[in-house]
């Protein structure tokens, strides 16, 4: 989950609520830089963070007894498993995509046996191109716009948007570019270079503000959690 102290409490945004807001964003990419399985892709993009679902966890405190955020997590085995098989029973170029996804994010950690996990997927991603009969160089291309999409949707979730309409770098895109956004007036994100195909449209995710600060434990986290009030955060993305 995406955790971010306000001056009214955490507010708190589930992993599949922040990937929906990423599918959103990629919906609306320009048709003409689109892949061709574009539904998958639309897909892979809302369900890379599936196997997440906070109210099945047995942990969600930290030491401190506040709710803890996504970067604090680790490499979780049976969580990836979890995650691979469920891309793989509904297509094999979203669990390539999906796989893709598990290497950014743990290719570089320092534990040996999660390199290997990372490796052994990059080895089996071969086999799984050729079956597809697409190169690797459509999937890094495609690849990137998912993460571009998750790396906006995470800033917007996270609320790290600067004021005085100042820049934030989003990602590298499908183009290889980089690419920034700022905010001008209230709510409308404007999005340099321009990447979709309509000169503006609207986003929507939801969150909860729990005002207590720490918990006791797990279950008193969710209790909370549950009761609290569901609050909708819209935003124009715009191309000025």
């Amino acid at each position: 989950m995406i955790t971010t102290y306000t001056d009214k409490g955490w507010m708190v945004t589930t992993q599949r609520s922040h990937s929906l807001l990423a599918a959103q964003l990629c919906y609306h990419w320009k048709k003409a830089d689109r892949p061709k399985r574009w539904l998958e892709t639309i897909v892979a993009t809302a369900e890379h963070d599936d196997a997440t679902n906070e109210l099945e966890a047995t942990e969600l405190i930290n030491e401190n007894g506040g709710p803890i955020n996504f970067n604090m997590t680790k490499f979780n085995k049976p969580f990836c498993d979890k995650l691979m098989g469920m891309a793989l029973t509904k297509s094999k170029y979203i669990a390539v995509l999906t796989g893709r996804h598990l290497c950014f994010l743990y290719a570089k950690a320092d534990d040996e046996s999660t390199r290997k996990y990372c490796n052994d997927l990059k080895s089996i991603e071969k086999e799984w191109l050729k079956e597809l009969g697409i190169g690797s160089k459509i999937i890094d291309k495609t690849y990137h716009l998912l993460e571009w999409c998750d790396a906006f949707s995470l800033l917007i979730c996270q609320q790290l948007i600067q004021p005085e309409s100042r820049k934030t770098e989003i990602s590298i895109g499908p183009d290889f570019g980089t690419y920034q956004f700022y905010e001008h007036g209230d709510h409308r994100l404007v999005v340099e270079p321009w990447p979709f195909d309509e000169e503006s449209f609207e986003v929507i995710y939801e969150s909860k503000t729990l005002k207590q600060l720490s918990y006791k434990n797990t279950q008193e986290f969710k209790e909370i959690y549950l009761a609290a009030k569901t609050q909708f955060h819209k935003y124009t993305i715009a191309k000025s």
